[in-house]
């Protein structure tokens, strides 16, 4: 565990300081920013100061120590690092647990990572274990994200788990432009320590905006990538896109367009002695999830500029894990979010533009080994008229609460009105929910939960295809 490259990671700076605080506290909040090896590091500092008490524990009524973050492929990516760091087969004595696959857990496991939604039905599913006992110490990861589970997880813990259970340890982490923002994770965990990781050393970076808005602005990302491969010097070029749908077109147009260039173009070669990489000499590859990172790692003898198109989420959680020669960003200005669709009547993922924090990071990433540039799609006037400084918690954000409502109630929550949450939703959106799930049936006059609402809070389906499914013989 002890590497050298992982003691470089900003979190091993304040190891000692974590620990302290983790000993004298139940809560304990941590910043850090993506490169800061929070994710990988906490869970194995957590393992090794709990490492006595387990070894005494025979039967695992000690538990585990429980890592959730927002996305699927953040949770299998983390999994599947740290238990390559211990030195162990994944899905023994570390595993992952994620919507969608089968549990990669067994007896041994002592370290598992899953997504903040899979803890929140783990504790409606265990009626015999509601206060997720079998977890020693739980740590959330991506708080600053606020997504209706996360917020909805937090809510529970604090509320329900740490005021029933003798000893639990609670850790938040997150990025520090949210959690630090006016102490609000310190008030709503009445003055948990905050532990603040040291911010990695940054080269500058060169800004660069579009004079206008682009009209299609995949197709305006494919033809700069395939300029800056053909006039930019050497080093990986990092794409941020919203979903695999436009990577994967993405992939194929700039490898097309780039040997199209090669076979009509002959005089390539000579670049190469004005280093610049020049066209034809690039591997394009996506980064979306753990099956496309392996292809990362591929050997590549001839040393050619990488073309790296990723989401997001993906870009933060698997930077880190794959060779970093990124010294070129291009920004889209997009990111998947969960918003309300008037089209179909209740939430949807879409497409929207992404916060100015997040471009932010965005643009860092061509800055962590040499000075580097960032090509931004959009005007600068959009950066500060369209982008909101931060992303707002999806529960203030959402019209449908019902899935939300449904949850609490299944989690034995009576009082919605008065639930502990870090930001409490609009009362009318609340009763809204509450007076669909009657008319659904799934919930009595008495606002108690049916045999239907039983039936549909075991299923994360859309709510009027729970009611259809609840109902069928």
């Amino acid at each position: 565990m002890e590497s050298s490259r992982m003691k470089n990671l900003a979190v091993w700076q304040k190891k000692e300081e974590f620990l302290e605080a983790l000993r004298a506290n139940q809560t304990v909040i941590v910043v850090g920013d993506s490169y800061s090896g929070k994710t990988t590091q906490i869970p194995q500092f957590v393992l090794e100061e709990e490492a006595v008490d387990l070894a005494d524990d025979d039967d695992g009524s000690k538990g585990m120590i429980a890592c959730t973050l927002p996305r699927k492929l953040a949770a299998i990516s983390a999994s599947q690092c740290v238990a390559e760091e211990m030195g162990v087969n994944i899905g023994e004595e570390v595993g992952y647990s994620v919507p969608l696959e089968e549990d990669c857990i067994s007896c041994k496991t002592v370290i598992k990572y899953l997504t903040d939604s899979m803890l929140v039905r783990e504790a409606m599913a265990a009626a015999s274990d509601r206060l997720l006992e079998r977890y020693r110490v739980i740590i959330v990861d991506g708080a600053h994200e606020r997504s209706l589970a996360t917020d909805i997880l937090l809510a529970f813990l604090k509320q329900v788990v740490l005021k029933n259970r003798p000893q639990p340890k609670l850790v938040v982490m997150g990025a520090p432009t949210i959690l630090e923002a006016h102490g609000k994770f310190e008030n709503y965990f009445q003055g948990a320590p905050l532990v603040k990781l040291p911010q990695a050393m940054l080269h500058p970076v060169e800004l660069f905006y579009t004079l206008e808005l682009e009209k299609d602005y995949l197709e305006a990302a494919i033809q700069a990538v395939v300029k800056m491969h053909m006039s930019e010097p050497a080093g990986d070029i990092l794409v941020f896109l919203s979903k695999e749908e436009e990577i994967e077109k993405a992939c194929h147009e700039i490898k097309r367009e780039i040997d199209n260039y090669n076979n009509n173009n002959d005089n390539n070669r000579q670049a190469q002695a004005q280093d610049v990489v020049g066209p034809g000499a690039a591997n394009v590859l996506p980064l979306y999830s753990p099956d496309t990172m392996l292809m990362h790692h591929q050997n590549d003898p001839e040393r050619k500029r990488k073309i790296v198109l990723s989401t997001h989420t993906a870009a933060e959680y698997l930077l880190t894990m794959i060779d970093d020669g990124i010294v070129y960003v291009l920004d889209t200005g997009f990111a998947k979010r969960r918003v309300y669709d008037p089209w179909l009547g209740h939430d949807a993922i879409l497409a929207v533009p992404t916060t100015q924090a997040s471009a932010d990071w965005r643009t860092r990433c061509a800055g962590r080994t040499r000075p580097g540039k960032c090509f931004r799609l959009y005007p600068e006037r959009s950066f500060h008229i369209a982008f909101l400084p931060h992303t707002k918690p999806e529960i203030l954000e959402s019209t449908d609460l019902v899935n939300t409502v449904l949850t609490l109630k299944k989690l034995g929550i009576e009082d919605l009105l008065r639930f502990d949450f870090m930001d409490r939703p609009n009362p009318e959106t609340l009763m809204r929910a509450l007076e669909r799930l009657n008319h659904l049936g799934a919930l009595d006059d008495h606002g108690n939960l049916t045999e239907v609402g039983e039936s549909m809070s075991e299923s994360t389906a859309i709510i009027d295809w729970l009611h259809l499914l609840a109902l069928a013989p």
